[in-house]
């Protein structure tokens, strides 16, 4: 065998393995990367699906997180109503209480000044039923006679006429 039948190129041999690798090619292009390329695409239709999905609940949060901070900015805005109007409320009240107490107090004013009135007039009575007695019993001893009923009453009167003219 001569080195140079190993060095040598067969044609036949060339054809064969030429050939041989075309139809290695074909199947190996068709039997594993046709099989490699649809998984391949299937795999990115599917990250693509779920990037979609990502994208779309973002969106949903986002519009949920808008529509809260809506809620909470109308709930703070109700409850700063809810509590003015609690306060004009309490306001309002101790005006009335206040004005409810100052009525009492003029009433009890109004009334005491009543009875001071009539105390002063029931005592200012007594006196002068006292007085006119102590008239007649003086008026009496100066006299040294005693003094009819009808004389006696109308002492009392003259008097009590004239100690009314005096308060």
């Amino acid at each position: 065998m001569d080195v140079q039948e190993l060095v040598g190129i067969v044609p036949w041999t060339f054809i064969a393995t030429i050939c041989n690798l075309f139809i290695q090619i074909y199947l190996i292009k068709r039997f594993l990367f046709k099989p490699i390329n649809a998984m391949l695409e299937k795999r990115k239709s599917l990250a693509d699906a779920q990037i979609r999905e990502a994208e779309q609940a973002k969106n949903e949060a986002q519009a949920m997180k808008s529509e809260y901070e809506q809620n909470m900015l109308e709930a703070k805005n109700k409850a700063s109503e809810i509590v003015a109007s609690a306060q004009k409320t309490a306001a309002v009240q101790s005006e009335q209480m206040l004005a409810e107490a100052s009525a009492q107090a003029a009433a009890m004013k109004a009334k005491a000044e009543s009875d001071i009135a009539q105390e002063k007039r029931k005592a200012v009575n007594e006196i002068k039923n006292e007085i006119g007695g102590m008239a007649v019993e003086i008026a009496g001893k100066v006299i040294e006679r005693e003094i009819s009923e009808e004389d006696h009453t109308k002492l009392i009167d003259e008097f009590i006429s004239n100690v009314g003219e005096a308060s």
